[in-house]
């Protein structure tokens, strides 16, 4: 399958293929939109490419993340407010909505929103009209709304934690953006394509040890995450990226690996039985939780999730040198 590539979406996949050629389809209307991903699957990103598609592309662009803003402040950065409102306010300022007028805003952590501006956003989408903290007019406001959440709103709606009619008013469209770790081939891609944001002149390639590695992480904080390490390891590298320039954490993972990958081979080469294997496994685990812990028996039972005296017993029954 030939890579989908654009100004910042890269892909391979076929779930995300299939994301994108639907996002050409409704680029173009004025419908809200939902984007449902986990931190760092690049919602973002997506907002900005429907935008550009879209025929405000060449409009304003606002976006605003609403897990940020305390609540307190919310109302007015994003419907504004006229001078003399409340303490302080010595100018009138526009707010959000009105700066994105005839353009597209984007949301960002929808599912943080008080129910107190869901009733607000609501009457925005409804009316098409916003009026000023202080104001007595209503402003007319042209704006596409893109929202993103990390979570489902729906469960939101069954637990009334967010409105139900809101909901149904933003999930016109909905995207939904798989996590990294269920498109494994798009970590080349996206690697060589971080490698030439962040060392341009350097002409890094990444050791097939390191590219093994990735594909078999988990990546929690997904593309967010996939990207800082390659940023990191730019910096150090100089011809390769190899594991001494990633973070300590996939030193540890490839260690681990590698330990039972031995222990499996071990087993099915008919070497140990499968007491064996798990007592050879028990004493590996141990001693090197021992060994990162600097010999803190109690540091080391936290790290492996187990009580001290169970890792008192265990060092015992092993035989296990500290």
């Amino acid at each position: 399958m030939n890579p989908f590539h654009s100004v910042s979406l890269i892909t391979s996949n076929k779930e995300m293929l299939g994301l994108i050629e639907r996002i050409n389809r409704v680029a173009d209307s004025n419908s809200s939109i939902l984007i449902i991903g986990e931190t760092g699957v690049g919602k973002e990103v997506f907002a900005d490419y429907i935008h550009r598609l879209s025929n405000r592309g060449q409009n304003p662009m606002v976006k605003i993340g609403l897990s940020a803003l305390p609540a307190e402040l919310m109302e007015s950065e994003l419907f504004g407010f006229e001078k003399g409102s409340f303490t302080n306010a010595d100018h009138s300022k526009k707010g959000m909505f009105e700066m994105a007028h005839t353009g597209s805003i984007f949301l960002d952590d929808i599912d943080d929103t008080p129910l107190n501006i869901q009733a607000k956003l609501l009457r925005v989408l409804e009316s098409n009209e916003i009026r000023h903290i202080g104001g007595t007019k209503p402003i007319h406001v042209d704006v596409r709304v893109i929202c993103a959440s990390k979570v489902e709103l729906k469960d939101l709606v069954e637990r009334q934690a967010f409105r139900q009619d809101l909901f149904y008013r933003l999930n016109i469209v909905q995207l939904r953006i798989p996590p990294l770790r269920q498109r494994k081939e798009d970590i080349p891609l996206l690697v060589e394509h971080f490698l030439k944001h962040f060392a341009k002149d350097k002409k890094l390639d990444v050791s097939e040890e390191v590219m093994s590695i990735f594909t078999e992480y988990n990546w929690p904080g997904n593309v967010r995450e996939l990207r800082n390490v390659i940023q990191r390891a730019s910096l150090f590298a100089e011809n390769e990226i190899t594991l001494s320039d990633l973070p300590d954490d996939f030193s540890k993972l490839h260690n681990l690996d590698k330990l039972i990958k031995e222990c499996y081979h071990c087993f099915t080469s008919g070497k140990m039985d499968m007491k064996d294997v798990i007592r050879c496994l028990e004493e590996k685990l141990i001693s090197e939780a021992l060994t990162n812990a600097d010999g803190n028996q109690s540091e080391a039972a936290r790290k492996l999730g187990m009580k001290l005296t169970t890792l008192r017993d265990k060092i015992k029954r092993l035989n296990i040198q500290i």
